[in-house]
């Protein structure tokens, strides 16, 4: 069952990419639509609902964390769109709808992945907004690129496609994934400590959580693939195993692999135990990750 505080965040997400997207008439209005479509309606939003929780657990300020918040859910929107492409994973449907390409065709697709990565870091760039904010935002945007980037989100699609087909073993894996998955869900958690203005001891605390659920949500995602259905998920199901990709459950099998997602919620749980209380809704969100049926 999604947290109630989930909702909630989800909605301040939604709200905050409507408001620091590029206005009507400032760009080329098909740019925008494609843009627009592929946003809303959107997915889960646990990208940006952990950089606002995070935010909140550490005493930082909702304002200083909400463009963030929207730009992390931009350059995730940018890499489902370039995903569905007919030269990566051919997807049709995302979110229960046709695909971007199938709607507005691959030129059009790529440009609005693009103009979504690169206006987040515009976003990124100039909010919490004054120079007493410039240390906090350099250090939210150097862990944005990093995790979208080559050493993060990049680097793990290019070992998932080299991945195709061929043996692999629990190390490779784990790396495909933290890269993959893992890198941007683990820099959102960190960001919203950032922006609160956590002290170092605290951020290594988000890394550790965020890592563990990063890792958590990919074995799940890997078994909803297998188990789902495309009504369900709102995107193609079985496409793991027709592409041959290597996966938590090829590799150890359902169970195994439930086991595994349930150990690294719970190492997650107890990275945040210093918290206390303040730490509540990043375990909910955490518990959340494990029992999701989408």
């Amino acid at each position: 069952m999604t947290p109630p505080a989930f909702h909630r965040d989800s909605r301040l997400a939604d709200r905050a990419l409507r408001r620091y997207l590029p206005r009507p008439g400032s760009v080329p209005p098909t740019v925008r639509r494609a843009m627009l479509y592929s946003l809303f309606p959107g997915g889960k939003r646990l990208r940006p609902v952990l950089a606002i929780a995070a935010c909140r657990a550490l005493g930082g300020r909702l304002a200083d964390v909400l463009p963030a918040a929207a730009a992390i859910e931009m350059i995730h929107t940018y890499s489902l769109i370039h995903d569905d492409l007919p030269a990566l994973d051919d997807d049709d449907l995302r979110r229960g709808r046709a695909t971007s390409h199938r709607v507005f065709g691959e030129a059009m697709a790529i440009l609005a992945g693009d103009a979504l990565l690169t206006h987040a870091f515009e976003v990124a760039a100039t909010h919490p907004r004054g120079a007493a904010s410039a240390p906090r935002r350099l250090r939210a945007i150097t862990l944005l690129a990093r995790a979208a980037g080559v050493t993060g989100m990049i680097g793990g699609q290019v070992m998932d496609l080299e991945a195709e087909g061929r043996p692999y073993g629990a190390a490779r894996l784990r790396r495909i994934h933290r890269g993959k998955t893992g890198a941007l869900i683990s820099a959102s958690v960190q960001i919203g400590g950032v922006l609160a203005g956590a002290m170092p001891r605290r951020i290594a605390a988000l890394r550790r959580y965020g890592d563990r659920i990063g890792l958590a949500f990919q074995i799940v995602d890997d078994i909803l693939d297998r188990e789902g259905t495309t009504r369900s998920l709102g995107k193609a199901a079985g496409k793991d195993a027709a592409a041959r990709k290597a996966t938590f459950p090829g590799l150890l099998g359902v169970q195994a692999s439930r086991r595994l997602a349930e150990s690294a919620i719970d190492q997650a749980i107890r990275a945040i135990a210093p918290l206390g209380r303040r730490g509540a809704e990043l375990e909910a969100i955490a518990r959340f990750v494990v029992t999701r049926v989408r």
